[in-house]
């Protein structure tokens, strides 16, 4: 299978708001933000990518590409709109 392959399986699967959540929960208990950032890129991406999330989230564009970059550092108030645009909600569970 090639990247190319893969790189729209994962997109298509990550359309659906319970594979993302699953997706995402992984990315977040590696521990490590970079891992989360990408996998919320990605998500952000199958979804309609930056552009969409932005104006659904009424978010800068510009602002929004750089807090899902590698080096990005979101938000408690940027996070929470991305998930929402997505289909998704932040949850806690017990450690």
């Amino acid at each position: 299978m090639n990247t190319e392959s893969y790189d729209a399986f994962l997109l298509e699967e990550l359309r659906d708001p319970e594979l993302a959540a699953e997706y995402l929960t992984a990315a977040i208990e590696d521990g490590s933000t970079e891992l989360f950032l990408i996998a919320l890129r990605n998500v952000a991406e199958a979804n309609g990518g930056v552009g969409a999330i932005a104006e659904a989230t009424r978010l800068n564009r510009q602002s929004l590409y750089r807090t899902l970059s590698r080096e990005g550092n979101p938000t408690l108030s940027s996070l929470l709109p991305v998930l929402r645009a997505v289909g998704l909600n932040l949850s806690f569970t017990p450690a």
